[in-house]
């Protein structure tokens, strides 16, 4: 199975004032999806949109991609995903029936292919709790 996350969306849905620090919620999520990744070892690419911070690419290693959409247009993260999701893996012979992407975005949920899973940010919020 590979996993994509719509950074912003997952963070966007827990208002726990990330919108003062973007920065600092991205690198908390990113932090959070690494340990995450580490306890179920499926590769895992997490996408944010905005200036891209070098702590939080830094999160890089195998297993764990941490992107940052080009461009700095409103949802160039989502048109970032649906390629990628379009994509065959680079790291695994994973097709779009092999793959998650985790957001709530109802517009970028209908442009992915037909046959990957969706999972919403609320419940991947919850995956991430339990596993810390």
């Amino acid at each position: 199975m590979r996993w994509i996350i719509d950074g912003n969306n997952v963070m966007g849905s827990r208002p726990d004032g990330w919108w003062r620090d973007r920065a600092g919620a991205a690198r908390r999520l990113a932090a959070q999806v690494d340990r995450w990744q580490r306890t179920h070892g499926d590769p895992v690419t997490l996408f944010f949109d905005g200036r891209p911070d070098a702590a939080v690419v830094g999160l890089t290693r195998p297993g764990l991609e941490v992107r940052f959409a080009p461009g700095r247009r409103r949802d160039a993260a989502d048109d970032a995903i649906v390629a990628e999701s379009h994509a065959p893996s680079p790291t695994t012979s994973a097709t779009p029936d092999d793959l998650t992407v985790v957001t709530s975005d109802r517009a970028l949920r209908h442009r992915l292919p037909a046959d990957a899973t969706t999972l919403g940010s609320r419940t991947f919020l919850t995956l991430l709790d339990q596993s810390a």
